[in-house]
């Protein structure tokens, strides 16, 4: 189907893929139980927009430069990791609303600073670039008519099955940690944890290699 091989191989690859704990499922589980259901869903849909963007560099070529070239590889790598760290540090030093003790100890942000947000952790992540140019190709038929259209299937396939989960994780996790984010002191201990959880996700991408 599209230039594609043993689909049902790669469907059941990509779910067992999905479902293991990696930095975009880190990302978006502590954004769903430190902010609620809300920045849950925009962090999955900014993930998948980035895992799109993946996709489309996989099948015209662009990945293979942060294969080929190591300051390439550093110089994405360390944005992102730096990217990661300033919004882990922000969250450290964000103060509590003085608004009373039942107040959010989360300020409020707009649907397009956590969409935004998530987007860049995932297109930052060399590492999601390099997987992506490995993995699809091994599902392209060898006599395919077109490469580009079997790995924007392929891809196609590999987001909405990753989406699906996704979304499952964050319904679950925010309906959790419900009440602990109405209780102030809760919500700030939650706070403190994902800065703690973005930071050390920030040091964990600069020592890859």
């Amino acid at each position: 189907m599209f230039g594609t091989q043993h689909l049902w191989l790669f469907v059941v690859s990509g779910l067992l893929l999905n479902i293991t704990p990696g930095q975009d499922t880190l990302y978006i589980v502590t954004r769903s139980v430190a902010q609620g259901r809300r920045a849950g869903l925009w962090s999955v849909l900014g993930i998948s927009t980035g895992s799109i963007v993946h996709t489309l560099a996989a099948a015209l070529g662009l990945s293979a430069i942060l294969a080929t070239s190591a300051s390439a590889f550093t110089i994405v790598k360390l944005v992102g990791a730096a990217y990661l760290v300033y919004l882990g540090v922000k969250m450290l030093m964000e103060r509590p609303s003085p608004a009373g003790e039942g107040a959010p100890a989360f300020r409020h942000e707009s649907t397009w600073a956590i969409y935004r947000s998530a987007v860049l952790t995932n297109v930052l992540n060399p590492k999601v670039a390099l997987f992506f140019l490995a993995f699809l190709p091994q599902f392209v038929a060898p006599g395919a008519a077109s490469r580009v259209v079997a790995f924007l299937f392929l891809g196609a396939v590999f987001v909405f099955n990753g989406t699906l989960w996704c979304l499952a994780l964050v319904l679950g996790a925010s309906a959790l940690s419900g009440r602990l984010r109405s209780n102030a002191s809760g919500a700030r201990r939650l706070r403190q944890a994902t800065g703690a959880v973005f930071v050390g996700l920030g040091a964990r991408l600069a020592l890859q290699k």
